[in-house]
Formats: C-alpha cells, structure tokens, sequence
C-alpha cells in the first residue's frame, strides 16, 4: 500500500512522456506447468485466460486471523488473494512452514495465492526498508513452501519496493530479482510491482516493461501498478492500463482503493477499465489497516457480515468481484475417490478409483490421503506411492498419466496394519469427494 504523498495529478501529466515500443509477442514459459504469460495474457495450468479478482489481506500483521479470512474472502466471491508476507527485515518474517500453511489454505478455499515481500516498501526512503535483492534472498530461503506450486501460486517480488527517490535503479534491480530466481529454478509467474510506492508516477515501469519483461528467460513476468492518488481520473487510468495492453505485456492492478491521503482515486473507473480490458485487479484491503487509513478496510474487524462502503463497492457493485471474477481453471478440477477395501485383519489391499469430474482433462496427478496410525504401506500397483508417518501420497505412473472429463483410472496398495477408509482425501491440493 503506497503511504507517502506524490505528485499531483497536473505534476504528472507533465512528466508523463509519450512510450512507443514495437509490440511484445510472449511465448509460454517452458518450464511451468503452472501460470505462465501468453501474448500479453496470464493464464492459469489449464491453458484458459485468467483474470485475478480479489483482494489483499495483511497475514504478516494478522496471522491469526489468515484462516477466516481466506474462507470469507471466497465466499464473497473472490478468486484470488494477495498476501502480505514479511522477510524479517522490518517485521516478523514468515518462514517456510508458515508460507507452505498460507499455500495451502489458498488451495482449500481455491483461491490463487499472490505472495508479496511487503518489506521492500518505499526502499531508498521509508527507513529499515529491504531491497529486491534481500527480497530474493527470502524467496530462496522459503523455496521449499513455493516449488511445486506453481499451478496455484505467483510470486510477487517485494511490495512498492522504491519509494520516490532513487527510483530509476527499478529496471536493473526488478531484472536482477527476476534473474536470480530463474537461476534458482523458480517457474513461477513472477510478479513485478511498480516504483514510486507503487504508482509509477514517473512512469519508469511503463517506459522500461518491455526490457524487464525480455530479460525474464521465461518470458514469465506480470506487472502490477497500484492505483491511489495518482489515478484520480479515468483519462489516467485508461491511459496507464491501456499503454500496456496495446504493447501486448501483462499489467495487474496489484492494489487499489476509493480514497487515500495523496488524493481520491477514480475506484469506478479502476473496475470498468480492467472489465473492459480483461485486466485483473486486487482491492486494499480486506481488515486491519491502521495509521490513518483505517477507512480502506473492506470487513471491519474482520467482520464478513460487516463490510464497509469500499467493501460492498469492490465485492457487490458493477464490475466489482461478485459480478466478474471466475475461478481458475486449476480448482475446477473436480474429483471423486471410489476407496474399496480387502480387510484380513492384520493388513488389507485398497482399490483406489480416481474419477475426473472437472471440467479439464487430468494430465498428470498427485493424491494425497492419510492411513490410519500403524499402518503402512508395502507395495503399490498402477501408482507411485510415497509414505510420511500417516500422510500417504500417490503420484500417477505414465500409463496412468491422462484421465479424460468424465473418466477415471484406478491403483492399488498392498497395507501392513489397521484398515480404514481415508476421512479426505485431495487431487493436486484440491479435495475431493468420496464416490
């Protein structure tokens, strides 16, 4: 969230200056299964089109409230959620147990998890700020919470991570960031936020996007702007989203409210364009805010039944997330598990039948469950299984790969110990009903 006056509007159409490029053609990322950026567009693992609606929720401030949260955010009808993580530099890092339990109450509440530094805020002028290169150090260091989901994650660099002075160094150190994580085998979609606390009053995202985005080996990078008082007009917010549209490069508006202390930004005009344009946005922020802008809250007290103003603006009113957002594709995956057991007392075999009842085909899966205490697995057929004290894992062998809308396919374990049909069981973190 930007937290420093900037220049006023008239200041900035001044300054703005006039950006040609030749168009950007983006070819997918080779390495993901997960997101990735096709000519200019995000799309999710299933290869359709997909729009973030949702909003930002402060998790590093409010752990204990990230659970309700998520649920609530859902049930709105949000299909995404930016998160606010720490790298310890100003505030309580989050480590990678912690960003693995963020994951996955993403994918139970089937939302995308955008993750966010938020350290690097205002960096070169808010004090104890990190810089983009202490944000990837973090990003390796949690990597172990992130690889392997890139079907359901994107990796937001580091929050607004120049404030107004200093901000020219963004292009080379947004590539730096970018490179370091390919480096390290990040696939993700990458996600790069705007200097100038965000807004890009000076227009260095907008002028050198397409430098950064062709640095990114896999052609995997989305920008984000954050839209408060430097956009208090629709001529300024159609001019900043569409430059990037009609270059072909991928642009979010990663934060955005209806008021703030650097002015009154255009919230309608916000919504309509990126309705228009196909573009996504995430609405500042669900509960919690303090030093003054409390008003950006959506739920107050984290109240879903209490939503503010801004908060039945952004989930209720046109162009807002109840009437536009769509699931990702990843979660409509629908699924059902047929689990018959041959109980001998001292062991069992398991039948285990994986019904495709989503609207894509499966190509690929990992199913997830868990034995009953002493239990243990001896041998598999039609599946890889992997055993940790009860969680039990099964991955598809290669004939068992493709599973058809509609279809199924079916493995079986040989078990020492107690039987006992699984309470749950989940397909690629999505849970799945017993059939």
């Amino acid at each position: 969230m930007n937290r420093t006056r900037v220049l006023s509007a008239a200041t900035l159409l001044a300054l703005a200056a006039t950006i040609t490029s030749a168009p950007v053609t983006a070819r997918a990322a080779e390495r993901s299964d997960g997101f990735r950026v096709v000519d200019g567009r995000l799309v999710d693992a299933t290869g359709k089109d997909f729009v973030l609606r949702g909003v930002n929720h402060a998790h590093t401030w409010y752990t204990d409230r990230t659970g309700q949260s998520l649920a609530d955010i859902k049930a709105l009808g949000a299909n995404s959620v930016r998160v606010v993580l720490s790298t310890g530099a100003r505030w309580t890092k989050n480590d990678a147990a912690d960003v693995a339990a963020v994951v996955s109450r993403c994918k139970a509440n089937r939302l995308v998890c955008v993750l966010e530094a938020h350290d690097t805020t205002g960096y070169g002028e808010q004090g104890g700020a990190a810089s983009l290169s202490e944000a990837v150090d973090y990003w390796l260091e949690v990597a172990g919470a992130l690889k392997g989901q890139e079907k359901y994650v994107i990796v937001n660099l580091g929050n607004e991570p120049h404030g107004n002075a200093g901000h020219t160094a963004w292009t080379q150190d947004t590539k730096d960031a970018i490179g370091r994580l390919r480096a390290a085998g990040f696939a993700h979609t990458l996600m790069a936020d705007a200097p100038n606390w965000g807004q890009d009053w000076s227009n260095t995202m907008r002028e050198n996007a397409p430098a950064v985005f062709a640095s990114d080996p896999d052609r995997n990078t989305v920008f984000s702007i954050h839209m408060y008082g430097v956009y208090d007009t629709a001529a300024e917010v159609e001019d900043y989203l569409g430059s990037f549209v009609d270059r072909g490069l991928p642009i979010v508006v990663g934060e955005f409210g209806f008021d703030h202390s650097d002015g009154d930004p255009d919230e309608d005009a916000v919504m309509a364009t990126a309705r228009r344009l196909g573009l996504g946005y995430l609405g500042w922020s669900w509960s919690g805010n303090g030093g003054g802008v409390e008003y950006l809250d959506l739920a107050t007290g984290f109240d879903a039944d209490r939503l503010t103003g801004w908060g039945e603006r952004l989930f209720h009113g046109p162009d807002g997330i109840r009437q536009t957002a769509q699931e990702a594709g990843v979660y409509r995956r629908g699924c059902s598990i047929a689990y018959r057991l041959d109980d001998w007392g001292t062991g069992f075999n398991a039948d285990v039948t994986v019904r495709n009842t989503g609207e894509q085909p499966l190509k690929g899966w990992k199913l997830d469950f868990a034995l009953p205490e002493g239990a243990t697995v001896n041998s598999a057929w039609n599946a890889s299984v992997t055993q940790d004290g009860r969680r039990v894992r099964a991955t598809n062998e290669s004939w068992t790969a493709s599973v058809p809308v509609g279809g199924a396919v079916s493995f079986g374990v040989n078990v020492t110990g107690p039987g006992a049909v699984p309470a749950s069981f989940s397909l690629d973190g999505v849970p799945c009903a017993k059939g």
